[in-house]
């Protein structure tokens, strides 16, 4: 890979940027100054310096993010906040995307990688990958709702999903409960309560697949995945 290209992916400035950096000698490969911007290195074999800084390439990241309400699941927006936006420079420089969507009122755990062969894997119906959701449900939930959901329940549109399992936490006039499902159809948890008579008043994801929510992430923070989230999620949660 040529240096230019490696040191702007991983965020020490624009190509004209690192162009600059390279002229005043700032960076060493295997201990010699490195001028040209198109010498080509390794970064797996060679050893990188800028000024007295080791330099390690990565070709992807992965981050898990507490993600708050009012921003929105997306890279971009003209007129709302996004994931993307609440991201440190050296995090967005590698141009990460959120792996599915939560609602913009909805919070809790959301992945962003720019490895898409990850992301596919994660999102693809043929997988049936977990979500588990924390909400607080407007109404009475009950054993019936549980057996409904076992056997899937018919939206608005007339869509049968596949079955949900839920998980009553305290029942009564406002319930909690937790759901896993294995789609990701828009709006699907709100839907499947009204399917039922009943309204979420807040909605948390609390896991996808094997990776749990951090509960020490306040809302807004993120951090990396580390090496064993990651390894976990490439094999579908086989340890």
């Amino acid at each position: 890979m040529r240096i230019d290209k490696l040191l702007a992916n991983i965020g020490y400035g624009s190509r004209k940027e690192v162009k600059q950096l390279l002229k005043a000698g700032a960076v060493t490969v295997n201990g010699e100054a490195v001028k040209d911007a198109k010498t080509h290195v390794d970064p797996e074999k060679d050893r990188i310096m800028l000024y007295d800084e080791e330099v390690y390439y990565r070709e992807f990241i992965y981050l898990m993010m507490n993600k708050p309400p009012g921003v929105i699941s997306a890279t971009e927006d003209v007129k709302d906040e996004t994931v993307v936006d609440l991201l440190e420079a050296d995090h967005a420089v590698f141009q990460p995307f959120p792996v599915g969507r939560l609602d913009k009122d909805t919070e809790g755990l959301l992945l962003l990688t720019n490895d898409g062969v990850l992301a596919h894997q994660l999102l693809s119906p043929k997988k049936h990958v977990p979500k588990t959701y924390f909400a607080v449900i407007e109404g009475e939930v009950t054993e019936e709702d549980t057996a409904a959901f076992q056997q899937g329940v018919t939206l608005d549109d007339g869509y049968l999903t596949k079955p949900g399992e839920l998980n009553i936490l305290k029942s009564g006039p406002r319930s909690d409960i937790e759901l896993t499902i294995t789609e990701g159809k828009f709006h699907q948890v709100k839907r499947m309560f009204e399917a039922v008579g009943k309204r979420v008043v807040y909605l948390q994801r609390i896991s996808m697949g094997p990776l749990q929510l951090d509960e020490e992430l306040n809302l807004g923070e993120y951090r990396e995945l580390t090496e064993e989230e990651v390894a976990l999620l490439k094999s579908g949660g086989k340890e």
